[in-house]
């Protein structure tokens, strides 16, 4: 068999093909990137890549690689041909500005794969022939860095090419298993030219890539445009509700065009489990650096929710140096348009900032309500001066980098209890000192305060309201008699405002149960059958003997005071094994008939100043009830802000629990 005569040659050295080709990218999407590339170059129109799981092929209609074989060695067989230094930094038939500039990319299709075969056709002539990674490196070692393609025959059931270029590729080193959807997202933010307006429409498996496959333009909520496109990002970002436009003008430096938009929650800048919380650069419609918002160190909230697309041409002017690395996806730190680039950007970052800020928080309390109902009832009824403070409080949660609803609901019912609290300690201002980033945690600590019952009246409804409307309904003594005896001694403060809460240890209360015990054994049957129950409670280090006489009997000063005195003695002896036998004893009676001694009035303060002198006290049911309603009648003046409180903490809680049930 005669061997064919060699005709196409490629030149480089290994250590070319090292940095250039195996190490230049390190993934599918960015190396089709580079074959699009070509493709607009070559003034094509359209483009197919078809794949499946162990070939990509793709095809344009363009002028094709060269006329001839000469030509094809000579442009691109070259590794490193510069075009635009040839004059061709325009194409010959669009007129596109080219995005090729070192003639590397050809290389980028070795960092996945072994075996590249190349059929290019132009004027009728159809060129084919193979490029193997391993006959590469095999013929560089041996040689002068001379490497020959071997010339192959079209494949049988390959495309007529009459025009344009096929580029078919094999043997991945890596197995990648990706649907349509994935490719087509990943090319599509690679350009900004693609599409019918600037007649170049790329296909993945029969279907075109579009605007919106770039999955992002429907998650803005704001967006700030620049250049002459403004108007096209705003018509693709439909569900953005502020719009603004900004000068794209750089002194001195050049014109970018593009635009940097915000989301609603930086949960939706999570896309595949990966994030696209970057502002991306492109030259010539074409990524040039993936992220620069990382080079700012941002460390505000708002950059959490940003996202953005700037073209700036004049990073690859013609006539200027090179301003992209070698594989093409950063930028050179220390070029001066890319200098100028950062710190416009930066500037712009810092407008959007105040902007963003001011729009969440006008928008935070419209957000609330629209989640609430009970929270424009509640923003409602607050006093004028108090307003402004919770708007502010809501324009913080809505700048919160949230993503699940369950969390933010409980950070505003959290954050409301807290207003509530420093409402009513006079001192809102606190909040105005929160920051944005410790806002959940401050709004929790508020909200597990022990004394929150004291300022936030939803609390109150809940205990003490119900007690002392409990005691003020007109019923039966007995029921009466009923209610006293559920809340009396767990809620001391019906007797005296400054107990508040019983704090007796288990082991006195229990000794003196056991003591208490041995003297109602010595009562008379009738002693014993005008008692309805006795307890013994201890608050703020005073000792306390409730006892509840029934209703309908009349008791006698005289006996209650010896009675007193047993129960008296009982208790001290149990205090003296303590060391507690000098803290104050308080006796309480409450009765439903006037004592048999109160004839009169007179005779009614007599027998109360001979209870005092023995620390013992009187209270009739009425009394109890009257008492009440005067040392609490502010709490009951508060009832309807309690119940307004009450029922919008309720209704956030019930949403959770609803939410936990599904």
């Amino acid at each position: 068999m005669v061997a064919m005569p060699v005709r196409y040659r490629m030149t480089l050295s290994l250590n070319v093909l090292n940095h250039l080709g195996l190490n230049l990218y390190s993934n599918v999407p960015a190396v089709l990137a580079e074959v699009v590339a070509n493709s607009w170059d070559a003034d094509a129109k359209n483009v197919e890549i078809t794949f499946g799981t162990d070939f990509v092929e793709v095809f344009d209609d363009g002028i094709g690689l060269g006329r001839s074989v000469e030509d094809i060695n000579e442009r691109y067989l070259t590794v490193g041909y510069e075009r635009r230094a040839q004059g061709e930094a325009i194409t010959p038939e669009l007129g596109r500005p080219v995005m090729g500039r070192k003639g590397i990319g050809k290389l980028s299709l070795f960092s996945i794969a072994q075996t590249v075969d190349v059929h290019s056709a132009r004027d009728g002539q159809l060129h084919s022939f193979r490029m193997d990674l391993e006959s590469i490196r095999e013929q560089i070692t041996k040689g002068d860095g001379l490497y020959e393609p071997a010339e192959i025959m079209p494949h049988d059931h390959m495309r007529q090419i009459e025009r344009g270029t096929l580029i078919h590729i094999t043997d991945f080193k890596r197995r990648w298993v990706h649907n349509d959807s994935w490719l087509k997202k990943r090319l599509a933010r690679r350009f900004s030219v693609i599409g019918a307006e600037y007649d170049f429409r790329v296909r993945i498996n029969g279907t075109e890539i579009t605007v919106a496959d770039r999955d992002y333009f429907h998650r803005l909520q704001y967006i700030w445009t620049y250049g002459d496109h403004g108007q096209q990002f705003e018509r693709q970002a439909a569900n953005a509700v502020r719009q603004h436009k900004r000068t794209g003008s750089i002194p001195g430096t050049g014109d970018v065009w593009g635009w940097v938009g915000t989301v609603d929650k930086s949960g939706a800048l999570k896309d595949d489990g990966e994030s696209i919380n970057k502002i991306t650069i492109l030259m010539r419609g074409k990524l040039a650096q993936e992220d620069i918002l990382s080079e700012f160190g941002e460390s505000g909230v708002y950059s959490h929710f940003l996202i953005g697309e700037i073209n700036a041409d004049f990073l690859d002017a013609d006539e200027a140096d090179d301003a992209a690395t070698s594989n093409r996806q950063r930028l050179l730190e220390d070029d001066p348009r890319y200098v100028a680039l950062k710190k416009f950007i930066q500037d712009e970052l810092k407008h959007i900032q105040g902007q963003w800020t001011d729009i969440r928080n006008e928008d935070g309390l419209n957000k609330a309500q629209e989640m609430f109902p009970a929270i424009k009832e509640w923003y409602g009824e607050l006093p004028n001066d108090y307003r402004e403070a919770a708007r502010r409080l809501f324009g913080k949660i809505n700048q919160l980098p949230i993503s699940n609803e369950a969390d933010r609901r409980n950070i505003i019912k959290n954050s409301v209890i807290a207003f509530e609290s420093l409402r009513y300690k006079n001192n809102l201002n606190k909040l105005d000192s929160v920051s944005i980033e410790n806002l959940p945690a401050v709004a929790q600590v508020f909200a597990d305060y022990d004394d929150i019952e004291a300022t936030l009246y939803h609390q109150i409804v809940q205990e003490r309201l119900s007690v002392i409307n409990a005691l003020q309904t007109k019923v039966e003594e007995a029921v009466k008699e009923k209610v006293v005896q559920d809340h009396i001694f767990t809620h001391l403060w019906l007797l005296d405002p400054a107990w508040e809460r019983a704090d007796g240890t288990e082991i006195i209360e229990s000794r003196v149960t056991t003591e208490f015990g041995r003297v109602t054994a010595l009562l008379s049957p009738e002693e014993k059958a005008g008692r309805f129950d006795i307890k013994y409670r201890t608050t703020s280090r005073k000792h306390i003997i409730i006892e509840l006489k029934k209703p309908d009997r009349a008791v006698s000063i005289f006996d209650l005071a010896k009675q007193i005195n047993k129960y008296r003695t009982a208790l001290q002896k149990v205090l003296e094994e303590v060391n507690r036998a000098t803290e104050p004893i308080e006796f309480v009676c409450i009765v439903g008939r006037s004592p048999q001694e109160w004839t009169n009035e007179r005779e009614r303060e007599r027998s109360r100043r001979f209870l005092a002198e023995i620390d013992a006290r009187i209270v009739m049911y009425q009394e109890l009830i009257d008492n009440a309603q005067s040392a609490y009648s502010e709490y009951i003046k508060k009832s309807k802000d309690a119940g307004r409180v009450y029922r919008l903490i309720q209704e956030l809680e019930n949403w959770e629990s609803a939410e936990n049930e599904c």
